[in-house]
């Protein structure tokens, strides 16, 4: 069987630096807030290009805090509106909920599934206050034309950034596009943890400062609570072992981008559209999303001679139970794209054989 994602194989290289990293947490004897999540905030935010970083428990705490936190800051309001994809996951409307804001759904652009600025456009309305682009499937959104509708504006633009890791659109790196951004580290995102982590990036001191303060207790400083704030707080252990990986993260995007344009260049099915790529280094391809008329058919097929494929996702957001009250809403594209959508294997560790089965048996559908 060819996995859709080998975790083990992907952290095995690693294995020693690990269990060096874990001797060294437990030498020192301090577990949270010490010096390895220090380390990975100063070399993330080096990498990103940002002059902040903030390490949380996930990327769902991640959205949460920057919402929360402009909310403290005063400029959001309970109630105000933010923009978002209606076929992102469900993590990115949860976020706004949970700090009780409104979610507003639109359209994403059908070729590269990401925000479309004509639909955000035509959303905005006295009460929006915030852009909040999902870089689905490792893409990012069209940053200049949405940055200069929230100018416009005066929105908000909080990058959900949890696919798109090294990530560059115009020099430009994923996570310093916006006024703040959202990051995931699940273990199957192109740099993932061992377990759940996050981290925010931004650029603003007053924000940053905040959000130091909210994911630790709403403290600064130690039984001195002037914010109600949450415990999300980068494990270190965590943080340390995304240290070790980070240095590879450009390389191991490459293998993605080199397995992508394989796919891109070599499955000649009429029956599958594939994903749009200019080309660039704005895609880092965290999944190879497909479209076809007959996901079910073919995903059978797939499996029936060893490839294994995940569906990202099924269900769209505004027909899952937990949001029923938008299950009146209706959204032709979002709906049609979570009809068609299937994800291929690709990850740094596929093989140029495995790589050439996938393309052969898909050929033959």
């Amino acid at each position: 069987m060819i996995k859709f994602l080998d975790l083990k194989k992907v952290n095995q290289p690693y294995e020693q630096a690990f269990q060096d990293k874990m001797k060294t947490v437990m030498d020192k004897g301090w577990y949270i807030l010490g010096d390895e999540i220090k380390a990975f905030e100063t070399n993330f935010a080096h990498y990103c290009g940002t002059k902040y970083c903030i390490g949380v428990g996930n990327g769902l705490d991640a959205l949460v805090l920057i919402l929360k936190a402009y909310i403290q800051l005063g400029k959001l309001q309970k109630g105000d509106e933010v923009i978002i994809p209606a076929n992102t996951y469900i993590a990115s409307i949860l976020a706004v909920l949970q700090a009780d804001l409104i979610p507003v759904l639109v359209e994403p652009n059908l070729e590269t599934y990401n925000l479309d600025p004509n639909t955000v456009e035509k959303a905005i309305t006295s009460k929006t206050k915030a852009i909040l682009p999902v870089h689905l499937y490792g893409q990012l959104a069209p940053m200049k034309e949405i940055n200069t509708l929230a100018k416009q504006n005066n929105l908000l633009v909080i990058e959900d950034a949890a696919q798109s890791h090294g990530a560059v659109l115009y020099s430009q790196k994923s996570g310093n596009w916006g006024d703040a951004a959202a990051f995931s580290f699940y273990p199957g995102k192109n740099l993932g943890a061992l377990g759940d982590a996050g981290a925010i990036t931004t650029n603003d001191d007053a924000l940053a400062k905040m959000i130091f303060a909210i994911r630790n207790y709403g403290s600064e400083k130690k039984y001195v609570h002037d914010y109600i704030g949450i415990n999300s707080r980068l494990d270190e252990l965590q943080a340390a072992f995304l240290s070790v990986k980070l240095p590879n993260l450009d390389k191991e995007n490459a293998v993605r981008k080199k397995i992508a344009e394989r796919y891109l260049s070599e499955i000649k099915n009429d029956k599958i559209k594939l994903p749009f790529f200019d080309g660039t280094q704005n895609h880092v391809f965290h999944l190879f999303v497909i479209r076809t008329a007959n996901r079910e058919e073919l995903q059978e097929y797939l499996s029936a001679n060893t490839i294994q494929t995940l569906i990202h996702y099924p269900t769209p957001p505004h027909h899952q139970k937990a949001l029923s009250y938008m299950g009146d809403l209706s959204f032709p594209i979002t709906e049609k794209i979570h009809r068609e959508v299937l994800s291929l294997p690709i990850s740094p560790v596929m093989t140029d054989e495995e790589v050439s089965y996938v393309i052969e048996i898909i050929n033959k559908f």
